[in-house]
């Protein structure tokens, strides 16, 4: 898949996960970055179990990209809500 199309996928997963986590999201960039983690990282772990991961811009590569955008966006908000607690 071309650069343009892991953004086009980033910013999609990004958006959908933000409206299902915290329904504000973390701004454009935020949300396209953790997007595209969430599309690669889950994406990959798809592959290691031998199925299917992200493919191109079609709706299973855009659901494994949302699951794996929520993951990162919990563990982002896991972080940071840590590191604002113990240091205010």
């Amino acid at each position: 898949m071309s650069f343009f199309g892991w953004v086009v996928l980033g910013l999609l997963a990004g958006f959908v996960a933000s409206k299902l986590a915290d329904r504000a999201g973390e701004g454009v960039l935020p949300d396209v970055l953790l997007g595209i983690v969430g599309a690669v990282a889950f994406g990959f772990l798809f592959s290691l179990i031998g199925k299917v991961g992200v493919t191109g811009l079609d709706p299973w590569s855009l659901l494994v990209a949302v699951i794996g955008a929520v993951l990162a966006l919990a563990a982002y908000h896991l972080l940071v809500m840590d590191h604002h607690q113990t240091w205010s």
